[in-house]
C-alpha cells in the first residue's frame, strides 16, 4: 500500500519500544515506520523541533502518531509541509496558548499522582517519573506484571518544563485527525481525551477497559486506526 511514512513518537515514562507491539501489527502493511527518540525536555525547549527534524528528513508525506505527551509533540511538529495526518493515542492534544497542566486541571486529577516523583535536574528545574510501586497500577494496568515491571525500571523522565508551557499553533487545526481514546486510562483522565477529540474534530476510536498503553495491550485495535489514516491520507479507501 502505497502511503505516507508512520512516524511514532513516544510519551513520558517510556520510549519507542512501547510501540512495538503495534510495529509488529504494521508489517503486514506495505508502509514505512520510524519511531525515533523523544527527548521529552519540553516541546519549546527541543521536542517540537527535533521531531521536526526528523520529519524534514523524510522523501514524501508523513503520517505523525502520537502517545500521550508525544501527542502535544505531534500537534507542535504537525505543521511542517509534508505532514498529511495525525493520529493521537491517548495523547494530549492542546490548543494555542495552553499547556498541560491547566488542561488536565480541569478533569479529574489522574490516578498516577500519587506515584510521581520529583527529581531536581543539574542545569536547574526539575523532571518526574514514576514510582516503580505504582507503575503498574497507574500507567498500564492491562498488561502482564513483569512487563510492566520491565517499563518501571526503563521508563525515561519528563521535564517538568513540558507541562507549564503553552502550545503553539497546532497542527490538527489544519490537518485530518485520528484518536484512540481507551476508557481506564488512569495516566491522564478519559475527560481529557473527551474534551480534546471532539473540540479537534477527531475521528474517535473507543477501547473500552484499555490503560493508558492501549498500543501495548491492544495493538491490533490500534493498528487498525492507523491504517485507516494512512489509507485515507493515501486517497484510498478505508
Amino acid at each position: 500500500m502505497a502511503g505516507p511514512t508512520i512516524v511514532l513518537v513516544h510519551g513520558a515514562f517510556a520510549d519507542a519500544s512501547s510501540f512495538r507491539g503495534l510495529y509488529d501489527e504494521l508489517l503486514s502493511e506495505d508502509v514505512k515506520i520510524i519511531a525515533p527518540p523523544n527527548p521529552l525536555r519540553g516541546v519549546s525547549g527541543g521536542d517540537g523541533e527535533y521531531l521536526r527534524g526528523v520529519i524534514d528528513e523524510i522523501d514524501g508525506p508523513v503520517l505523525l502518531v502520537g502517545h500521550s505527551y508525544g501527542g502535544s509533540v505531534i500537534t507542535a511538529a504537525g505543521t511542517a509541509d509534508n505532514v498529511v495526518g495525525l493520529v493521537y493515542i491517548s495523547g494530549f492534544a492542546p490548543d494555542e496558548g495552553e499547556n498541560l497542566t491547566d488542561l488536565q486541571s480541569k478533569f479529574p486529577a489522574p490516578g498516577i499522582i500519587p506515584y510521581v516523583v520529583q527529581h531536581p535536574i543539574p542545569e536547574g528545574g526539575n523532571e518526574f517519573t514514576l514510582a516503580p510501586e505504582g507503575f503498574h497500577e497507574s500507567f498500564c494496568a492491562d498488561i502482564p506484571a513483569e512487563d510492566a515491571a520491565f517499563y518501571a525500571i526503563s521508563q525515561r523522565p519528563l521535564a517538568g518544563v513540558a507541562l507549564t508551557e503553552a502550545a503553539p499553533t497546532p497542527a490538527w487545526r489544519s490537518r485530518p485527525v485520528w484518536a484512540v481514546l481507551p476508557t481506564a486510562d488512569r495516566c491522564i483522565d478519559p475527560g481529557v481525551h473527551h474534551f480534546s477529540y471532539e473540540r479537534m474534530g477527531a475521528t474517535v476510536t473507543e477501547v473500552e477497559g484499555a490503560s493508558h498503553v492501549v498500543m501495548i495491550s491492544h495493538p491490533k485495535e490500534v493498528a487498525e486506526v492507523v491504517i485507516t489514516a494512512v489509507r485515507a491520507c493515501a486517497g484510498q479507501p478505508a
